[in-house]
């Protein structure tokens, strides 16, 4: 096999050429890796709704709600990169949960699942998704958290939204360089009301969103009493909202508004709260969250919270 070793890598360079310098490959049995990952289906944990308002309606709070997962930028574990639909996949294997992703526009007006300005930290190119094509950009393969080149591609929008239809609800974070109106008009090519969120920073974005596609639900940030008084007195429909309550805190004092007009509470537990959970029975780490109140937590800790969220409540 040695003679053949200069083809087999000539070939996994093809793949990665595109958008500026392509990253060097790694070793060939760490750019073969992700082949061995099996790719296990989740149907036990599938949900599935007919119309925009029967999501709406499951999504409202009510006293013994149980609480939900919300999977950071896909919730990546070893070997799944951030923002693939395989990754999707692999998180709906630990319990329900709400699929967080980010969305991006290509040079050429193609909206894609992307976190980052640029190609350079998650996939085997480099530059800026606003400058690249699509084209350019699918020839790239994904690379997870531990730097290891997968089999998988960058997806678009409308691929998830395909994905999510009878089996997730997709919350929708997009950046600045989409057009909230693009974003609206592919989830609606799509028929996607019923399985997606769009996820705003401020009351006046949502008011727009609200505008904009009224019959979709909204993920607000709402940190402080005075921001969540300002949202229950809008005139957003409180049935189509969900609060996102903060990064590693949230007020009781917010909860207790958003509990009142029906609407779940959200938080975030990326960063410290995350890692903690990493020990042995780490899982515990989440539970001052759950026992004041919180209704989601959006983690990039998908196996441990799925333990938290799963056992009895003090």
């Amino acid at each position: 096999m040695t003679h053949l070793r200069p083809l087999l890598l000539a070939a996994l360079a093809a793949l990665v050429g595109a958008c500026g310098s392509p990253r060097p490959l790694q070793s060939e049995a760490e750019a073969r890796r992700a082949a061995e990952i099996a790719r296990p289906t989740s149907s036990v944990h599938y949900r599935d709704w007919d119309t925009a308002d029967d999501l709406a309606q499951a999504l409202r709070w009510t006293p013994g709600t149980r609480p939900l997962l919300s999977a950071h930028r896909g919730g990546p574990t070893p070997g799944f990169p951030e923002n693939a639909i395989e990754t999707f996949e692999n998180a709906l294997n630990f319990g329900p949960a709400l699929i967080e992703m980010d969305v991006r526009r290509t040079a050429d007006g193609r909206l894609i699942l992307m976190h980052d300005e640029t190609l350079d930290r998650t996939t085997t190119g480099t530059g800026r998704v606003s400058e690249t094509s699509f084209r350019a950009i699918r020839q790239l393969r994904l690379v997870n958290e531990a730097g290891t080149i997968t089999n998988y591609r960058v997806p678009t929008l409308a691929e998830a939204l395909a994905w999510a239809d009878g089996r997730a609800v997709l919350m929708l974070d997009f950046k600045r360089d989409v057009p909230l109106a693009e974003l609206v008009a592919e989830v609606r090519a799509m028929d996607g009301a019923d399985q997606a969120a769009i996820i705003v920073y401020s009351l006046e974005d949502a008011l727009e969103a609200a505008r904009l596609a009224p019959e979709m639900l909204l993920s607000v940030t709402t940190t402080t009493p005075d921001e969540a008084r300002a949202i229950l007195e809008s005139g957003l429909d409180p049935d189509r909202l969900i609060a996102f309550g903060g990064v590693g805190r949230v007020d009781p004092e917010v909860i207790r508004l958003m509990h009142e007009a029906g609407i779940r509470v959200q938080v975030g537990t990326f960063g410290a709260t995350d890692r903690a959970a990493e020990a042995p029975g780490g899982w515990s780490a989440y539970a001052p969250f759950l026992e004041a109140g919180a209704d989601v937590l959006a983690t990039d800790n998908i196996p441990a919270a799925a333990i938290a969220v799963q056992s009895p409540r003090r």
